[in-house]
């Protein structure tokens, strides 16, 4: 059994607080696992009697009735009579719950939908209430927008490095295996690379895609999302644009799609916790740019599956792990600008330097850039050129592929391997 210690422990602390927990993700990503099985566990120990725990799966056929949110109130309802009990209610993909007219008011243009029910089983003083969506533009938005300070999100990733390193006996094949295949649970119960293989894909197709056309109700073009997750999944950790994906569009495909609507769909794909995207920010200015941008991918072997498998290069993916991880750990993550003039020729002008990711939680920052190696000096400027322009106090990190002992250079910029980055949950404070 994998334990998600991280995320149970936000359960545990958020346990009878008042609030609704809504726990959102990627569909297939480890929310249900989580919420039916790791926390129902914890509260068995704790004494809770199992009639207190009411739990509905609304992707099950059988329970298909109670997507409607009259009768999904009922059901529950009905369930928690008791006044003199506390009960807990479990909802797994409450996304799927239909809006309904009012039929009450025959020309009401609102509808009701589930973000009633919760709204009206939150003044049940004996309810605690859990709630999984793979929505962010349902749930995110929408619920913890209506419920102000009355709902807390837990965002669960797929798994991290961390959480698969002791499933190894091998050690060394922890990382290869992981930069292929990534982090869905439930690639760690398949034995061969096939089954992994096609397991990925078809999640892609039959889970992802579907679920992104039938909820937008997109009939005829299912061929422009299939290319535009192809040049996407081909250019992570490279900045791009709706406009240069137009254009790419037109020069390989003869397709003339519009940038809105390019924009549109990117929307959709980061709605429903596929890509991610990562805005640059000038670090000398203090301010945001608004394109381009760079996308990564919620998990890095659904992006090798996109792509079958061809481009399993490690730059890239490197950057993708590490963007995910300092994510998993509650980091705000941009892409950071530095500034500065140079003399060419006799003229001066300014150039930009990146900076793979400025991290930010609180008052703490991190620049961090993502190196395969900086064995030689001509690399090692070229990676660190960047950090030696920023002229402020916070730490700055290269992470490098390798193997090495954390070492600071010099100038004060920490070098550390990547494993020992994914490994311990504290790396970027790391002191020697």
């Amino acid at each position: 059994m994998i334990r998600r210690d991280y995320y149970l422990k936000q359960l545990i602390r958020k346990k009878d607080n008042g609030r609704v927990k809504i726990i959102t993700g990627i569909r297939r990503c480890g929310k249900s696992y989580l919420l039916f099985r790791l926390y129902r566990e914890y509260l068995l120990s704790e004494g809770i009697k199992e009639n207190q725990i009411i739990a509905i799966a609304l992707d099950e056929i059988e329970n298909i009735e109670y997507r409607n949110p009259f009768k999904l109130n009922e059901y529950i309802k009905d369930k928690a009579k008791n006044k003199n009990k506390k009960y807990y209610i479990f909802i797994d993909e409450i996304q799927l719950s239909e809006a309904v007219k009012n039929p009450y008011l025959e020309n009401s243009e609102n509808n009701i939908t589930f973000v009633d029910v919760l709204l009206g089983l939150m003044k049940v003083k004996n309810l605690d209430i859990y709630v999984t969506g793979s929505n962010s533009k349902m749930l995110s938005g929408d619920v913890l927008t209506q419920f102000r300070d009355r709902g807390d999100e837990i965002h669960v990733n797929p798994l991290s490095f961390s959480e698969i390193y002791d499933l190894y006996e091998d050690k060394t094949l922890a990382f290869e295996d992981y930069i292929i295949y990534g982090g869905m649970p439930y690639i760690f119960s398949l034995e061969s690379d096939e089954e992994k293989s096609k397991y990925l894909k078809d999640l892609f197709y039959e889970t992802y895609l579907k679920d992104i056309l039938e909820r937008h109700k997109i009939q005829n073009e299912k061929e422009i999302f299939e290319v535009l997750l192809d040049f996407v999944s081909s250019a992570i950790g490279s900045l791009t644009n709706s406009n240069k994906l137009a254009k790419r569009f037109l020069s390989e495909k003869r397709i003339n799609i519009s940038s809105l609507t390019i924009s549109k769909y990117l929307g959709y794909f980061e709605e429903a916790y596929i890509l991610y995207s990562a805005k640059r920010y000038d670090v000398k200015g203090s301010r945001y740019f608004n394109t381009p941008v760079k996308y990564y991918f919620a998990d890095i072997g659904l992006r090798n599956a996109r792509l079958n498998f061809r481009q399993v290069e490690e730059t890239h993916i490197m950057e993708n792990i590490i963007y995910n991880d300092l994510r998993r750990r509650g980091y705000n993550v941009d892409v950071g600008v530095v500034e500065h003039e140079v003399n060419k020729d006799g003229v001066r002008k300014k150039i930009q330097l990146e900076v793979d990711f400025v991290v930010n939680r609180g008052h703490r920052r991190y620049y961090i850039q993502s190196a395969l190696s900086v064995t030689d000096n001509e690399k090692r400027e070229q990676e660190t050129a960047s950090l030696k322009k920023i002229n402020d106090s916070f730490k700055k990190i290269v992470v490098v592929k390798d193997k090495i002992v954390p070492r600071h250079d010099n100038t004060g910029i920490l070098y550390i391997g990547l494993e020992q980055f994914l490994l311990e949950e504290t790396s970027p404070d790391l002191e020697i």
